[in-house]
């Protein structure tokens, strides 16, 4: 059963950067598509990036041009790199990985904690 172990993530003034990493402990994980999700205190969880096994990637608006998503499958490891950051970007953020043939994320990452400060 693939597993996702997360790291990164801390606190960071507005405008700064972070890097997320999520280490897979497949190597079919290329085959996966793989995602990251955030979530905030009293908040709806809402998807951030994702990025299918042929490296296509898709964002909201409301990270678009700022995040950038990326996977490195000899390092079975995906990315989330964080530019630009906004206090309203602070969330738990979570990364997740489907097999691409499926519709729902079956496998989780334990959370890392992001915290934008103004």
């Amino acid at each position: 059963q693939l597993q996702l172990v997360q790291s990164g993530g801390g606190l960071v003034q507005a405008g700064g950067s972070l890097r997320l990493s999520c280490a897979a402990s497949e190597d079919t994980y290329s085959t996966y598509c793989m995602a990251w999700f955030r979530q905030a205190p009293g908040k709806e969880r809402e998807g951030v990036a994702t990025i299918d096994s042929l490296g296509s990637t898709t964002y909201p608006d409301s990270v678009k041009g700022r995040f950038t998503i990326s996977r490195d499958n000899m390092k079975t490891t995906l990315y989330l790199q964080m530019d630009s950051l906004k206090p309203e970007d602070t969330a738990m953020y979570y990364c997740a990985a489907r097999r691409c043939s499926a519709v729902t994320f079956d496998y989780w990452g334990q959370g890392t904690q992001v915290t934008v400060s103004s």
